[in-house]
Order: structure tokens, then C-alpha cells, then sequence
């Protein structure tokens, strides 16, 4: 019996060795990751089918497919290696896929426009009759009106209309399809002051396009000059987790920035620029991810950016332009300490070796001396009188006591109403400011119980609802929006709101 069953192993060893199943052919060590020997003759392992999944494809291997992520014109990431057939980038932004629909590359030395993508279109700049995406606020006509005032060493000629040059032609069809018809005071000087690459210091009214005004010109330069390098050597993945951006927009809020944000969505459309925005309150992970995927634009509030800072997820070796948007409304929220560390204490190039451009509604000594800080042989550009309101404001004063206050609010708001078609009646946009957080909910409860469709918005509130409550209130579907101070500065309303 032991001798069959020796013989049975004898056999079953002689089966499995004529199968190949035993055997292995010996390969040395260091083919063994490259090379593997056949387990039989008639099977042949043939090359990996290419890769097509978008994390392959976005670490630098040749893709059958666009990527995923519908946000995404540039395959390179920061300090990925070029594959065949691309361009890579060192900031995230000079490579691309030619079949990225909506999205541009730089190729060879040369933007390469992307072509028209009409979902994207209509959700940048909305329908014809889209009044949420429409400048329907800004009253171009009376701009002509508005004295400006520009001093300074070698002050340039100001543009009159949107042209190439200075501009560049697609940002020009992009400007036509955002309804701007001629440049604003501001713009006009702005435009030409930046192509000079001289530094700028500007006072302008909320309303008056500022932040077209160093959009266009950053922008332009950028789709002519194309991407920077990045200065640190990619990891053995043939890409870096750390971004690189080449302009960096300062704002003192969440919806400040995301609306500077959608901006430079909408002007940097079918370019290689990829615009980002990071901002405290939101999901830290998702905007580490789409940073992952490339940076060359990014607005960011002064707390979040010191964040990600400390983190090592974004570097400002590459900074060309430093904009400083509502400087005034920073320094009285108190970033003083956070600008200055971003700007002079990390590795932010010297204030030679970059352009800054800042905007205020005012020019307080405090500003005064963060412009001789931050600026070099600087232009004042003053639009308008500085520190005042707009002249499309028409103002009303009503002293009214405190016990009285909710109740003249309420003949206000039925003053306001206007007949609807359905035979009731409508609500014009209100803005509704009061002084605390508290105040804000206890007024919106007031005017909801008295069937007054209203949202609030303040600090407390998470940033999804914040989003919701500016989102319904400029589609008119909550009319009245009761806010604190954090929507008193540079929030774009399309249609001229009742304050």
C-alpha cells in the first residue's frame, strides 16, 4: 500500500511536471519585476492593455480616454513627467489632452485653445436671457462719467475697448460671451498698467469691476507665457502632491473667493489655465485633490492658505502676480499677521521678482503701509471718490426706534412688492443687514412667520448653507437675504437689490 502510494505521488508529479505546473523557470532578481517565464507553451502573456482608468492617466501614462473628472483640462499634473504626444507643465497647467473638450494646453511652446463645449458654456456664462449669469449690475453707460485718477512715474495709456493687443483672443471671445461690452474706469487703466509689469495700487468702489480688472490682464499674460516649471524634482512616481501656482488671489471671505473663483472659471475657459479656490469651512480633503490635479490660478481667504502651507501641499516659489482684493476689509478682519506671513515669510518670490496688485474700497495709513511693503514703484489708480458710494446707489435715511424697527421693515418690504402675473404679488431682491449672527436668524424667523420668503446668512452657518442662501436669493426663489458683515463686501448680485 505504501509502495501504490509513492507510485500515485510519482504519478501525479510526472502529470503536474508534464502540465509545467511544478516547475518555474529561474529568472535573477532584478528582471524579476520586468520578466516571467511562461507557465506553459501554449500560453503567451501578452503586453498590459493600456492603461485607461484617470488616476493612470493622471500619473503620466498614455489614456484611451479623457479623464473622469469633469473639471479637468490638463492631464500633467505638478511635476509629472511628459508622456507621448503631451506637454507636460511644471505649475499643473502645460499639459493637456487635445480631446479634452472645453479645455486648452500648451504644446510646443504655444497655446493650444480647447474646443467649445456648449454644457460648459451654459454653465459658465448661463443662457441669453440667464439674468444669474448676465453684468446686468454693472451700468457700463455711466462708467464714462466716473472721474479716475492715476499717478505715478511712466502712467500708461489707458484702453477704451476690449482689443488684442493688449488682450488675448481667447479671453476676448470669453469676455464677449460674459456680456462685458466696454472696460470699466478701472479695467481701462488696470489692463495696460499690468502688460507694463508695473505694480498697482487701486481704490475703487464695490461694483466698479475690479475683479475683471486684474483678472484680464493676469489671464492674458499667462495664455501667452504659458506655464512655470516646478523647482522641486518629482518623487519616484514621476509626480508631486504639492501645488504650484502661479498667481494667488487674496480675498477676506468664503464667498468672496468662491466668486472670484467662478470668474476665472468663466475668463479662463478653452485655456490651459486651471483656476482653484480653497477656503476654510469646506472639505479640506476635496480641495487637496483638486489640487493634486494642477494649479496655476488659485484664490484663497488668508486662514486656509497658512493651512495648507504648513502642510506642504502648496508652494508659492512659482508666483508671478500677488493680488490683494478688499485689502482694507483683510485688515479690519484681522489678517494682517497671516498676509504678512504668506507673503514675506514663506518662499513667495521677493517683491522685485513678482507683480502685486491691490484693491480697496479705502486707503486708511494702515493700507498705506502695507502697499510700501508688498509694492514697487507703484501706480495709484483712484476711481470715482475714494471711500464713497456708487453713484447707481440712491439712498434713503429713516430714524425709527428699536421697538419699531420690525414693523417699519415689514411696510418697507410691502412698499416693494410688485404685481405677479399669477395675480398675487412679488418680491425685488432685498438685502437686509443687521449686527449679529443672533439678530440675522431672529429676523429672518420674524419675516418667514409673517410669509416673507427669506434666507440668512452669517458665520455660524456652514458654507453649503451659505452657498444655498446666496444661490436662492440671487435666483430670486428666497427674495429677502437678512446678513451680517460677511456679505457687506464685493459680493456680485446680478440684479440691483433693495439694501
Amino acid at each position: 500500500m505504501t509502495n501504490g502510494i509513492v507510485n500515485n505521488s510519482t504519478g501525479l508529479e510526472g502529470s503536474f511536471a508534464s502540465l509545467g505546473l511544478n516547475k518555474t523557470a529561474y529568472v535573477p532578481p532584478h528582471m524579476r519585476n520586468s520578466q516571467r517565464a511562461a507557465p506553459s507553451a501554449e500560453f503567451v502573456p501578452s503586453a498590459p492593455p493600456p492603461v485607461s482608468t484617470p488616476g493612470a492617466a493622471r500619473g503620466g501614462f498614455a489614456a484611451d480616454k479623457p479623464p473622469a473628472f469633469s473639471n479637468t483640462r490638463s492631464i500633467s499634473g505638478p511635476g509629472r513627467p511628459p508622456a507621448q504626444n503631451w506637454s507636460g507643465g511644471g505649475s499643473g497647467g502645460g499639459g493637456g489632452r487635445g480631446d479634452a473638450i472645453g479645455f486648452g494646453q500648451w504644446r510646443d511652446g504655444k497655446h493650444v485653445p480647447g474646443g467649445r463645449n456648449a454644457r460648459m458654456e451654459k454653465e459658465l456664462f448661463g443662457d441669453v436671457g440667464d439674468t444669474n449669469k448676465q453684468q446686468t449690475g454693472i451700468n457700463f453707460e455711466k462708467y464714462d462719467d466716473i472721474p479716475v485718477e492715476a499717478t505715478g512715474a511712466g502712467v500708461p495709456e489707458p484702453v477704451l475697448e476690449f482689443t488684442n493687443p493688449p488682450l488675448d483672443p481667447v479671453l476676448l471671445e470669453n469676455i464677449a460671451m460674459a456680456h462685458y461690452t466696454v472696460p470699466t474706469p478701472v479695467q481701462k487703466y488696470s489692463i495696460p498698467i499690468v502688460a507694463n509689469n508695473r505694480d498697482l495700487m487701486a481704490c475703487a468702489q464695490t461694483g466698479s469691476g475690479k475683479t475683471g480688472g486684474f483678472l484680464f490682464p493676469i489671464l492674458s499674460a499667462s495664455f501667452t507665457v504659458g506655464p512655470a516649471p516646478a523647482p522641486d524634482a518629482p518623487s519616484q512616481y514621476g509626480r508631486t502632491r504639492k501645488a504650484y501656482p502661479t498667481a494667488l488671489v487674496l480675498a477676506p471671505t468664503r464667498e468672496l473667493v468662491s466668486q472670484i473663483h467662478e470668474e476665472a472659471r468663466k475668463f479662463a475657459y478653452r485655456s490651459w489655465v486651471r483656476p482653484c479656490v480653497v477656503y476654510g469651512g469646506a472639505d479640506i480633503g476635496q480641495q487637496l485633490r483638486t489640487l493634486e490635479r494642477g494649479c496655476d490660478l488659485l484664490s484663497a481667504t488668508p486662514g486656509r492658505l497658512v493651512d495648507l502651507l504648513e502642510r506642504g501641499r502648496i508652494s508659492l516659489a512659482n508666483i508671478k502676480y500677488l493680488v490683494l482684493d478688499e485689502a482694507d476689509r483683510m485688515l479690519d478682519m484681522g489678517f494682517e499677521p497671516q498676509i504678512r506671513r504668506i507673503v514675506q515669510g514663506e518662499d513667495m518670490p521677493g517683491v522685485h521678482e513678482r507683480q502685486t496688485l491691490m484693491f480697496s474700497a479705502t486707503f486708511p495709513r494702515d493700507i498705506q503701509l502695507l502697499a510700501k511693503d508688498f509694492l514697487k514703484d507703484y501706480i495709484f489708480l483712484s476711481v470715482g471718490r475714494v471711500g464713497s458710494t456708487s453713484e447707481n446707489i440712491t439712498q434713503k435715511v429713516e430714524f425709527v426706534e428699536d421697538h419699531d424697527k420690525r414693523s417699519v421693515l415689514l411696510d418697507i418690504l410691502s412698499a416693494g412688492q410688485a404685481p405677479a402675473a399669477n395675480g398675487g404679488n412679488s418680491l425685488g431682491l432685498t438685502l437686509v443687514f443687521v449686527e449679529t449672527k443672533r439678530m440675522a436668524d431672529g429676523l429672518c424667523d420674524f419675516l418667514l412667520s409673517h410669509r416673507l420668503p427669506a434666507t440668512s446668512i452669517h458665520g455660524d452657518r456652514t458654507q453649503r448653507e451659505r452657498e444655498m442662501a446666496l444661490n436662492t436669493f440671487r435666483s430670486g426663489r428666497t427674495p429677502i437675504l437678512v446678513a451680517t458683515a460677511v456679505a457687506a463686501r464685493g459680493l456680485d448680485i446680478p440684479t440691483s437689490p433693495t439694501l
